[in-house]
């Protein structure tokens, strides 16, 4: 087993916004899809010094040992994922997340509501757009890529994990989107309802949360049962 970046860490989750949609619109294609966006992420974030922790479906885990360099990935992914021309004419865009912690590591992989925290600021966002948390972006300083700026969305109510400031990370030509889906947007639109298999494993693990389907522990620890599936490779 390789050996997870300990510390203080920057989390990303990625996920393809409206992958149902696509599977639909592209019936066989998609595969062909999901390989392309694969290879992409894995060859950008890892050029930046990522590290796969897991992939499940179309949402890949990455953590990264400095802030700076998660940041250098995710804006060289988004601009890799506009410029491919994508098979059927379609837009594949891809939402992602970052934010830093000091994480347990356990025999599973990492421990503790940093994860979730991350995978809540993704989920928040849309297809397209690269979401900090505010230690993410502290870390950062002025410190941006090239032809990136940041702007400040404010304080979100994220479920189960509370209130988070967010930044989106502006690339030219990508800066406007729609509201984030926070917990202050009042009931889903009918694009949420299209069926985000990511969405869905977050809430999985909200409902096991609060049903005390893990093992007794306090909520750090019981994140562990949800997240094990986001394991060390």
């Amino acid at each position: 087993m390789s050996l997870l970046p300990s510390g203080t860490v920057t989390f990303m989750f990625t996920d393809i916004e409206g992958s149902t949609a696509l599977l639909r619109e592209l019936g066989d294609g998609y595969s062909d899809v999901l390989g392309r966006e694969r290879s992409m992420l894995r060859e950008t974030l890892g050029s930046a010094g990522g590290q796969e922790i897991d992939t499940q479906g179309d949402a890949f885990f990455f953590s990264f040992t400095r802030a700076r360099d998660a940041v250098t990935g995710a804006v060289a992914a988004q601009r890799a994922l506009s410029e491919q021309d994508w098979p059927g004419g379609v837009d594949v865009k891809v939402r992602m997340g970052l934010h830093t912690g000091e994480p347990s590591v356990g025999d599973e992989g990492y421990v503790g509501l940093d994860v979730v925290r991350a995978a809540r600021i993704c989920s928040a966002g849309h297809g397209g757009q690269i979401l900090l948390s505010e230690t993410t972006r502290a870390l950062l300083g002025g410190d941006l890529p090239e032809g990136s700026s940041l702007r400040d969305l404010g304080t979100q109510a994220l479920k189960d994990v509370g209130e988070e400031r967010i930044y989106q990370l502006a690339l030219e030509g990508h800066e406007d989107f729609a509201p984030l889906k926070s917990e202050r947007k009042l009931g889903p639109s009918k694009a949420d309802i299209l069926g985000e298999d990511f969405d869905q494993r977050v809430e999985d693990f909200v409902r096991r949360s609060i049903t005390g389907s893990f093992a007794t522990g306090a909520p750090q620890e019981k994140a562990k049962g949800f997240w094990t599936r986001f394991r060390r490779g």
